[in-house]
């Protein structure tokens, strides 16, 4: 391109002004709803992110229930299991589940279910060949709800690796934060009180600990959900899902500025509203802060 040709982009799309006024006349257009045209795409930003951030919030999601149900189960058993070999032998698979990162999940899974036994899809969101018509850009959610089994378990099969590399690391936070807690919830008078009624240890922990044990965990819960969002990048990429996470590193190496812009306000807008959200839950879920 010609020296003349790069000055008319550099204005077209406001790049000759300086800082200050480059991000005043953002902030401008974006009150009325206006995010810009990506650079690299030439499509509006706005658009862009509506087509992506489902993707990801589904994948947060499904990482979420699964590192929920995962790391809830585990504490409990570890709990009820004390301090004997099984117990010890728990805790310190935990601690390796803790050291490794979504990313090196991400290639274990690609090597054991992608390379060595490939039963499951590598890359993309669903199957092209299969001709879906999807109402919305959420494709599980709409599946599920619509009944249509087979491209509900295609979905799911394509979120089965991405998903699992995001929740384990965080599968293992969850049970060391709510085991600890449930030490120290089983060591209080209203538990040994049940305990001199009575009740069997199961139901001490799951009825009398667990939901004073819970707050903590749903407030960790909350942060790691936005970590969630963020460690989608990497994760995105070795999977080549189609999310915020993945468009946000082309967006970074082609310096799509108008495009990193609406990233980094989508990603900050979640990261408020999600700790709004979860600093309600601990209100609701904590009988000790709600009655206080």
């Amino acid at each position: 391109a010609s020296a003349s040709d790069i000055a008319a982009l550099r204005a077209h799309y406001g790049l000759d002004a300086g800082i200050g006024a480059q991000f005043v006349a953002w902030a401008r257009d974006l009150l009325h709803g206006d995010f810009g045209e990506s650079i690299s795409l030439h499509r509006n930003v706005l658009e862009l992110l509506a087509e992506r951030l489902p993707a990801t919030l589904e994948l947060a999601g499904s990482a979420l229930v699964v590192a929920v149900g995962l790391g809830g189960t585990v504490a409990v058993s570890a709990t009820l299991l004390g301090e004997s070999v099984v117990g010890s032998f728990v805790d310190t698979v935990n601690g390796l589940f803790l050291a490794v990162p979504d990313f090196i999940w991400a290639l274990v899974l690609v090597l054991a279910f992608g390379v060595f036994a490939p039963v499951l899809p590598l890359s993309g969101r669903i199957d092209p060949s299969i001709d879906a018509h999807f109402a919305t850009p959420f494709y599980l959610l709409e599946s599920l709800l619509t009944l249509r089994i087979g491209i509900l378990w295609d979905v799911g099969k394509h979120m089965i690796m991405p998903t699992l590399a995001l929740a384990l690391p965080l599968a293992a936070v969850i049970t060391r934060v709510l085991k600890e807690s449930l030490r120290e919830a089983m060591v209080q008078d209203y538990v040994l009180l049940a305990r001199l009624k009575g009740k069997s240890q199961l139901r001490l922990v799951l009825q009398e600990a667990l939901r004073n044990a819970i707050a903590p965990t749903l407030a960790l819960t909350g942060v790691q959900f936005t970590f969630l969002i963020g460690g989608s990048v990497i994760v995105e990429r070795i999977f080549g899902y189609p999310g915020i996470g993945n468009m946000a590193v082309d967006a970074v190496v082609n310096r799509d500025l108008p495009l990193i812009q609406g990233l980094t306000l989508v990603f900050g807008a979640l990261f408020i509203i999600v700790n709004m959200g979860v600093d309600l839950l601990v209100v609701i879920a904590n009988p000790r802060l709600r009655h206080g």
